[in-house]
């Protein structure tokens, strides 16, 4: 596929690799955060095969296995030249014992334990999970100079910021990290100069707004980013493997498991929604992914799209195919459809509208 512009002089296959998975079970703040147990050979393998189907970008947090999923990763780096692949990195989901993620301190050894974990010199990218500065931005001053720092000495390359779930028009809900106002994003896009802004987006995601191109208030975050000169990477473009279709009702997920969320009701919902799916295009789970990723392909032409994957199989199965598009009936029949699906969520109150996130 055509190569797509990451940050200036970065042109990278529109297809990622998101590490979540491999990380295997995890928990964070009392709160389920990583995945099923994973083979750490099949793993790697796995990471290999993305880099020969031609993966370019390759995704990781430390919160992911807190760590696992890093030295993985550096597993796979050793074996590769370090230049054929950008690595882009979160930081900020797991603060260990400091009272804040963005302190100087704090922050200086996030990046540097994750330099370690990964066996590199440099990050590509660095990207801040949250937007959360302590009570008055006690420490985004802090952070700054310490992101400046961290770039003046090479170890990271261009910073990134985890765009919040909800972009609010007007106050956000005071403490918390996941709804921040528009204005106040825009605020601190302008205080750290991100080049990346990543971002949730799927099928079930809800297309902005007629009025969003030609309003600031109500653009959505790609509209948002390119009025920044942000290039934008999305994240669940399957929904955490929802929409692969293949968690049926009785689904059972183990502790550290992030799709442990998933309730019946929803497994239900989905279940019985994406049969048109299974109609037009294929019943099996690599169907159904394949549809979902064409889908974000093409509907934002202008982001890196990351998926997750646990063995070399699911990593064949989506790069498969993608030398084609949907065409314009296929495109429109797919959004009907999950138009439908979303509303069922909605109505069952187990889907926040603006970023597609099932609880």
């Amino acid at each position: 596929m055509p190569r797509r512009r990451l940050v200036a002089g970065w042109d990278e296959h529109p297809l990622g690799a998101g590490c979540r998975p491999i990380g295997g079970p995890a928990t964070n703040l009392s709160h389920a955060a990583g995945w099923a147990p994973v083979d750490d050979d099949s793993a790697v393998d796995a990471l290999l095969r993305a880099r020969a189907e031609g993966a370019t970008v390759f995704d990781t947090s430390d919160v992911y296995g807190l760590g696992h999923s890093q030295r993985l990763l550096g597993r796979m780096l050793a074996q590769v030249p370090r230049e054929s692949v950008s690595i882009t990195c979160t930081v900020g989901a797991f603060k260990g014992t400091g009272v804040n993620a963005y302190s100087s301190l704090n922050l200086h050894g996030q990046v540097e334990q994750s330099l370690e974990n990964l066996g590199v010199e440099s990050l590509d990218v660095l990207t801040l999970h949250h937007t959360d500065f302590g009570p008055r931005d006690r420490y985004l001053q802090e952070a700054r100079e310490t992101l400046e720092a961290q770039r003046d000495l090479g170890r990271v390359k261009a910073l990134g910021m985890r765009a919040p779930n909800r972009l609010a028009a007007g106050t956000a809900t005071p403490g918390d990290r996941n709804q921040v106002s528009a204005a106040r994003f825009d605020f601190l896009v302008q205080q750290l100069g991100p080049k990346v802004i990543t971002t949730p987006f799927n099928p079930l995601s809800r297309p902005p707004e007629p009025e969003a191109a030609d309003s600031e208030e109500n653009e959505d975050i790609f509209s948002f980013a390119r009025r920044h000169g942000a290039a934008t990477m999305i994240y669940k473009p399957l929904a955490q493997g929802l929409l692969t279709g293949k968690y049926l009702s009785d689904a059972a997920f183990g502790p550290g498991d992030v799709r442990s969320r998933l309730t019946t009701p929803v497994l239900e919902t989905v279940e019985r929604g994406l049969q048109p799916l299974r109609d037009r295009f294929g019943a099996t789970p690599h169907d159904l992914a394949r549809v979902a990723l064409l889908y974000c392909l093409k509907r934002c032409p202008d982001s890196i799209v990351l998926t997750g994957f646990t063995s070399s199989e699911q990593v064949a199965a989506n790069y498969a195919g993608l030398e084609t598009e949907l065409s314009d009936d296929d495109f429109d029949f797919v959004n009907t459809t999950y138009a439908g699906l979303r509303a069922e969520l909605e109505a069952l109150g187990q889907l926040r509208a603006p970023e597609a996130s099932v609880p």
